[in-house]
């Protein structure tokens, strides 16, 4: 295989947005491919893009994503970016990622998964269990949400929006007694310091492709296919196809509660699935295995099983 590699003086562009966490995933790739190809970091650059979602007014107002557009709000502008020939690829956490990407981009290659798990984040409780009737509790996502009050239907839940270190200072600031945060998301940012405790996925199934990292980059674009194929994780890759095949074959908006998460044993793949109602009212699960490479199939037939589960009247609030 032979690349034309890029160099400090003709640098390949990294399109990200530009919070803190984005940027962490952007300088991972960038340290990845670095040391794959043994080039210097100047032969890669990191151009920030301002998304939609990361309106200031639309933050500090607090509504809910899928009021203002869904996950598309997070990509637009770097996936118009990328068709242009502005950045040559473009970095994303998978769990803000459509299903489907626009014409011309291809969704391929993943880093190595974090810690899939939520975090539990308060200055003054440690679980979900230790909140007194009532407790107001902080959430942007819709999914978090729903199993919250499924969980506890008592608890207050309060619109959450923003980076993490938005939220956190909500937190501080008692808008709320605890919040949920991706605990890959503090890993990434070395954030030892926030009061946070993993909760264990059979407590809290988290986010389709919760902890992973994607690279989108132009379907015709050969050079760049080859240089990503280096530091393609297939591990990732293998989970999030059945994943991603489950949240597609559901809802890949932003309007339903829907929890998936794919695991590997040797040749065996484990997909756990849930779907709830955004009130928390009722929830649907399924839990089945099959080897690795029917994860997609699997994926799609588990979404098939809770659609039928769900019955008449399930999403009827979507109307």
């Amino acid at each position: 295989m032979t690349v034309t590699l890029p160099s400090p003086a003709s640098p390949l562009k990294i399109g990200t947005r530009g919070s803190p966490l984005a940027l962490a995933q952007a300088y991972e790739t960038r340290a990845r491919l670095a040391a794959a190809f043994d080039l210097p970091p100047e032969a890669f650059e990191i151009v920030v893009i301002k998304t939609t979602g990361d309106n200031r007014a639309m933050i500090d107002a607090d509504r809910p994503l899928k009021e203002i557009g869904g996950k598309g709000l997070f990509t637009k502008e770097i996936e118009e970016d990328l068709l242009s020939g502005a950045i040559d690829i473009a970095v994303h956490s998978m769990k803000d990622m459509p299903v489907l990407q626009p014409d011309g981009l291809l969704l391929d290659t993943y880093l190595p998964r974090e810690d899939v798990r939520d975090a539990f984040v308060s200055h003054s409780k440690s679980a979900l269990i230790e909140l007194a009737e009532g407790a107001v509790v902080g959430t942007s996502s819709l999914r978090r949400r729903a199993q919250l009050l499924n969980r506890r239907p008592d608890l207050q839940v309060v619109e959450f929006r923003g980076n993490v270190q938005t939220r956190l200072k909500k937190l501080s600031e008692g808008v709320a007694e605890c919040t949920f945060l991706a605990a890959a998301g503090l890993n990434r940012l070395a954030m030892d310091d926030v009061p946070a405790t993993p909760i264990e996925t059979d407590d809290m199934l988290p986010a389709v492709a919760q902890g992973a990292i994607g690279i989108e980059r132009r379907l015709d674009d050969s050079r760049v296919a080859d240089m990503l194929a280096a530091i393609h994780d297939t591990t990732t890759g293998q989970r999030l196809a059945a994943e991603r095949a489950f949240l597609a074959a559901l809802d890949g908006s932003c309007e339903t509660p829907i929890a998936g998460l794919a695991e590997l044993d040797g040749d065996t793949l484990r997909l756990r699935g849930e779907v709830l109602r955004p009130d928390g009212s009722e929830s649907i699960s399924d839990d089945q295995t099959c080897p690795i490479e029917d994860g997609a199939e699997l994926g799609r037939a588990i979404a098939k099983g809770l659609l039928n589960k769900a019955g008449e009247g399930f999403f009827d609030w979507r109307a």
